[in-house]
């Protein structure tokens, strides 16, 4: 599992910080991806989905009688090869550092065993921590010298499906309001699922909780934190999920879950390498090798709800082109108009918010009409633009009172 060379090393220490590694990333310790291991090229994820069945009673049945299908179908995992390689100089550390502090003659001297160990714990702690943003917010691309986009995270694959569930809502809504949204728009087979979870992240769990403890008599006391759930439904928080995103569907770590996640070996993020760099130099190297991938088992089985503001762009004609990843333009048409999107400089998973400024004119972006007075995202799956699977949520005005008077509640304490 270790492959250390040309050195002493303690390997129970070692292995136990080295751990980290794989099982420090957010989505794999909290049980929120099933990870499939040994997939040296590509595993498909099987999905079958089955039709209505039922039908009238027939005397004698024929092929013609049949009622239902079987559709299979497959979503591919194929991890892809990336690498920590970092050196360094022990000689470095020499004046500031006790064990690099020559002893005996320098020809033979080696790297001591307690300092790597602490350079391994550094390098371990930083590749736990790229590694858990990639898993979420990971996007590929197929060149080898660009080092920030090194497979595909949970929430590109998310972004980039079409049978993903949207929901709408507005920054302005409270936490309380988006998770109503969510839950109501959720299909009702998912909600009672013990594994359906909604994911969210931290600062948006401390506002949930915060609107909680508002509510007089009800939420926990300023000392205490409210339970982390919502109409029983359990909440789990990532440390390197986006503000303001939502996201409700199965996660287990086995193969019920949702999301799914391949690596060639399951513990080839705590292979390392340690050797010198030449053998005629003084520079030591350390370095990993690892593969990953990830994907969603069925999209019609995430609920997303996305109220982040884009970065606002202006159209030139009838081209909007997009510069970043989440972009948002208004449009004033002075007469049913056809516009076209420029995404050279975007990745699959970009997202473009319309607003349709006109009183009477239609838009017509990428062939989806947004209507006069409207506003419609769109989302970009690398070769096509789509809307997508959108769900306006009207919620009861009783709900939507309790919800304000928590939010009341929250201006009132402020200012005061």
């Amino acid at each position: 599992m270790i492959n250390i060379k040309n050195t002493n090393y303690d390997g129970e220490v070692l292995a136990k910080i080295l751990t980290k590694a794989s099982t420090g990333n957010e989505l794999v310790q909290k049980g929120l991806i099933n990870i499939v291991p040994n997939v040296e090229k590509k595993y498909s994820i099987p999905r079958m989905k089955v039709g209505r069945m039922l039908r009238k009673r027939v005397e004698q049945p024929e092929d013609k009688d049949s009622k239902g299908d079987f559709d299979y179908s497959e979503k591919e995992l194929k991890p892809v090869d990336f690498m920590a390689f970092t050196t360094f100089n022990p000689r470095s550390f020499e004046q500031v550092w006790r064990p690099f502090q020559p002893k005996g003659e320098l020809v033979f001297r080696e790297l001591p065993p307690e300092v790597q160990n602490t350079m391994l714990s550094a390098l371990a702690d930083q590749v736990d921590f790229e590694l858990g943003d990639h898993f979420v917010n990971g996007i590929y691309v197929d060149d080898d010298t660009d080092d920030d986009h090194l497979f595909n995270g949970i929430l590109m694959r998310i972004f980039e499906d079409p049978e993903v569930i949207r929901v709408k809502s507005s920054a302005e809504d409270s936490m309380v309001t988006r998770l109503m949204r969510v839950r109501k728009a959720t299909p009702q087979v998912l909600r009672n699922n013990p594994s359906f979870v909604y994911i969210m992240s931290v600062n948006d769990a401390d506002r949930y909780d915060d609107e909680l403890t508002l509510r007089y008599a009800k939420g926990a006391n300023w000392t205490d934190t409210n339970s982390l759930r919502f109409k029983g439904t359990t909440i789990k928080t990532v440390a390197s999920w986006p503000d303001g995103l939502i996201i409700g569907t199965v996660a287990t770590p086995t193969d019920k879950s949702n999301l799914w996640g391949a690596v060639n070996l399951q513990n080839d993020f705590n292979v390392v390498q340690i050797d010198k760099l030449t053998n005629a130099g003084e520079r030591y190297f350390f370095k990993m090798l690892m593969t990953a991938d990830t994907n969603t088992a069925f999209g019609e089985e995430v609920v997303m709800l996305d109220v982040r503001e884009g970065n606002a762009i202006t159209v030139a004609g009838t081209t909007i082109t997009m510069v970043t990843q989440n972009d948002v333009v208004e449009l004033t048409p002075t007469a049913a108009t056809t516009y076209n999107i420029v995404a050279t400089d975007v990745l699959p998973g970009a997202c473009l918010t319309v607003h349709n400024k006109a009183a009477a004119y239609k838009a017509t972006v990428q062939a989806v009409d947004v209507p006069a007075g409207k506003t419609v995202s769109l989302y970009y799956d690398g070769k096509t633009w789509f809307q997508g699977d959108v769900k306006e949520i009207v919620l009861p005005s009783e709900s939507g009172s309790e919800t304000e008077a928590a939010t009341v509640s929250a201006n009132t304490e402020k200012d005061e």
